[in-house]
């Protein structure tokens, strides 16, 4: 059969040329994912690729970041690009209001890099009117398309706001968190020992605190009507790596 070798040949062609092509496919196809926040895995966020996500667009990616975060494979960063990419400008997709516990860095978490997101950070993840001043900065004049207020599991401010502890300044900021503690609805022990009725307290203090943004300040309640913006809720847990977004009936 003298035509054996060439028939092998052109079949070993064929299955690198097969290969070859689903490799790239496959690349491409994960690269796509990434890059849709991270052009090529340096570049800080453009105000063109921002303009082309919806406030739900920017949700399902944080919520994919999350994912990529607990499964340890998160994106390349190339933070130092990022930084030279976003010195003459930011187009930040979100802004969040977190707590300032160690444990729950909010750009780590949602593998987010410079120039995704504005942070603002304070125990307790509480809005006062410096925290909505900056929130309008975010959305208004910024173009940020997502607040997002996120709690946490195991709250040292919870806990405190729970024991109604007395500390400086620190008693003036609790009080704030009050109105989640006696708000929580709980069958048990109410009390900063019991990790259950802290967390539950933490949930509600999200809701309070995102009912408390659109009701004080008028310019996010129209963004928010018009659709330009959406307030949106979520819990960490320090323990799994899980952020939880909560679900709320959509404002009237």
């Amino acid at each position: 059969m003298p035509d054996e070798p060439s028939t092998l040949r052109d079949d070993h062609l064929r299955r690198r040329s097969f290969l070859k092509s689903v490799g790239i496919a496959t690349a491409t196809t994960a690269l796509g994912m990434v890059s849709t926040w991270h052009l090529a895995y340096g570049a800080a966020l453009t105000k063109a690729q921002r303009e082309k996500l919806t406030p739900d667009d920017i949700i399902d990616l944080m919520k994919k970041g999350n994912q990529r975060f607990r499964l340890g494979k998160e994106s390349p960063h190339d933070y130092l690009a990022q930084q030279k990419a976003s010195a003459k400008g930011q187009y930040p997709t979100a802004i969040i209001l977190s707590c300032i516990d160690s444990r729950a860095p909010a750009e780590t978490i949602m593998d987010l890099g410079i120039g995704d997101c504005f942070n603002a950070r304070v125990a307790g993840n509480i809005a006062n009117d410096d925290i909505l001043g900056s929130m309008e900065f975010a959305c208004k004049v910024a173009g940020a398309k997502i607040v997002l207020v996120m709690g946490h599991t195991a709250c040292g401010a919870i806990k405190g706001a729970i024991d109604r502890v007395q500390l400086g300044n620190l008693t003036g900021l609790l009080a704030k968190i009050q109105s989640a503690v006696d708000a929580t609805s709980y069958q048990g022990e109410r009390s900063a020992k019991n990790y259950a009725f802290v967390d539950a307290v933490a949930r509600k203090n999200v809701e309070l605190t995102m009912a408390g943004i659109h009701s004080r300040s008028a310019v996010i309640a129209e963004l928010e009507t018009t659709g330009a913006v959406k307030i949106a809720g979520a819990m960490y847990s320090v323990e799994s790596g899980v952020v939880d977004f909560l679900a709320f009936a959509p404002r009237p």
